[in-house]
């Protein structure tokens, strides 16, 4: 008989689960209902079910620690109200999952996908403790966005803030920073500053221009229709290839 224990701090999600499993799964034996990380690890260890239902978010301990420490045959199974981005994660980890609220159709699929996973080999632990520290990452921080470039003018190199730049220009081997007070250069590539500005500030408007909204004055087409922008202070106008012409539709 297969033997699943269940690890939710919500006492009616974990009797909920545990009534849909009698119903779809009668053979299956519930060894224990856990109410806190803690507990899961401890019963997990001592009982050493077959499978394991973890609820992600618990005290003590979450889902994901219970599971990196699993050192026996126990198979687990995450319930997790997390977004369909951690669901292709878990995926993606081989690891099997079910959403919240449960639903009875998902979760017969789900034990279908355990049954035949019962009579294959478990992950290894290489592959399992892989799988989990990838779920455990802590999120990637927020890219360093440019505040300052270092430009020239003339012989000086002068600390612009990133701020008071009207529009980036590409000319011949240089960039071209435009402030209201002038020009200075830069030998840094458009596509290169355009990864590191704040792209609700910055918008690229062709492959070799980017412009500051904040001085965004208008926009004009022309008898062909293209499209052309003003800046602020600015009396050129600075063209808008077609790639980009869908950012100013809503303008």
């Amino acid at each position: 008989m297969t033997r699943a224990l269940i690890a939710d701090d919500e006492p009616h999600l974990a009797q909920h689960l545990k009534e849909q499993l009698a119903q779809l799964w009668p053979e299956l034996d519930i060894v224990h209902v856990a109410r806190n990380g803690f507990d899961a690890a401890e019963r997990i260890a001592e009982l050493r079910p077959d499978l394991a239902f973890l609820d992600i978010q618990m005290p003590g301990l979450s889902g994901l620690e219970v599971a990196q420490g699993i050192e026996g045959p126990t198979r687990v199974v995450f319930v997790t109200a997390y977004d369909e981005y951690a669901v292709q994660a878990f995926e993606h980890a081989a690891l099997d999952y079910l959403l919240k609220p449960l639903k009875t159709e998902r979760l017969a699929r789900t034990l279908e996908r355990v049954k035949g996973a019962l009579t294959t080999p478990p992950a290894t632990d290489a592959q399992l403790a892989q799988a989990l520290q990838k779920l455990l990452a802590p999120p990637a921080p927020a890219p360093q966005r440019l505040r300052y470039v270092r430009a020239a003018q003339g012989p000086l190199t002068h600390q612009v803030p990133v701020a008071d730049v009207l529009f980036f220009h590409a000319d011949d081997k240089y960039t071209v920073v435009r402030t209201a007070a002038g020009e200075h250069l830069i030998r840094t590539p458009i596509a290169e500053l355009a990864a590191q500005l704040d792209p609700d500030r910055f918008w690229q408007v062709h492959r070799s221009t980017l412009i500051n909204l904040d001085f965004l004055a208008g926009t004009r087409r022309d008898e062909t229709s293209r499209l052309f922008v003003r800046m602020v202070g600015i009396e050129a106008e600075l063209p808008v290839s077609r790639a980009f012409v869908h950012l100013f539709k809503a303008m």
